[in-house]
């Protein structure tokens, strides 16, 4: 059985997460799976961006913790490549949270780059009412995007937010009406994909190294190098005098 699919449309890949009558919890093949589809997608020089999605009426509902086996530490590891594949992708990824996210569901939507919900989207740690400890970098990731005291309050407090909640708190980039969701994660897909497929991976990769940086000096010396790369690519130069012939016709 395959737990997930890969639909490539003009530079866009959509991973589906396939198994709806578990609400696509988290299974070691499902994980597996998502592991080979984002090395296949960053291996093609078609796809430029990967939105992470789930089939039915549920995101992903967390972990399937029964297929540990005798080595929990190994087997928790295991869970976790899926979500920390999507997290290490070197293309820019849309999580397009279409239900319940949930635990180390919540984590695959806290691995993408930025994410789209709907109004039925729903944001739960759940971690404390099962009686376990955060795992996969739930803690670090939930502090970064939402400030320590929503961290606290959502992990915690228990403090559960649905797609409008989460987005005026920051966790979701928009919410948008359920029929819109695909289509508007396609859209900026297509945006990112849109740009030289190398200086959009570069780019990725900076935002990633400044975010850590002290001052803002450090950033324009890293940024510095890949600019003055990307100025002498032939991308840049056809693209500045398409630029120019389009002012000057309007002129």
């Amino acid at each position: 059985m395959q737990f997930t699919s890969l639909e490539i449309d003009h530079g866009v890949a959509t991973l589906i997460l396939r198994d709806p009558d578990r609400r696509n919890a988290l299974n070691l093949a499902m994980c597996a799976e998502m592991v080979e589809a984002v090395a296949e997608v960053e291996a093609r020089e078609d796809v430029s961006a990967l939105i992470v999605t789930g089939s039915g009426k549920a995101f992903c509902a967390g972990a399937d913790l029964s297929q540990l086996g005798a080595s929990q530490a190994e087997g928790l590891r295991e869970i976790y490549s899926g979500f920390l594949a999507v997290a290490s992708c070197r293309l820019p990824t849309i999580a397009a949270v279409n239900g319940a996210a949930v635990g180390a569901g919540m984590n695959l939507a806290l691995a993408c780059d930025v994410r789209v919900g709907t109004p039925n989207s729903r944001f739960d740690c759940r971690f404390l009412d099962l009686g376990i400890h955060p795992g996969g970098g739930h803690t670090w990731m939930l502090n970064r995007i939402l400030g320590p005291q929503r961290a606290a309050s959502m992990l915690l407090f228990g403090q559960i937010l649905d797609g409008e909640q989460a987005a005026a708190a920051g966790l979701l980039l928009e919410c948008v009406e359920e029929h819109a969701l695909l289509p508007r994660c396609a859209e900026l897909g297509s945006r990112a994909a849109s740009a030289p497929r190398e200086l959009l991976l570069r780019t990725k990769q900076t935002l990633q190294s400044t975010a850590t940086m002290a001052t803002h000096a450090e950033a324009v010396t890293a940024e510095l190098g890949p600019q003055v790369e990307s100025i002498q690519r032939p991308e840049f130069v056809e693209r500045l005098a398409a630029l120019a012939a389009k002012v000057s016709s309007r002129g």
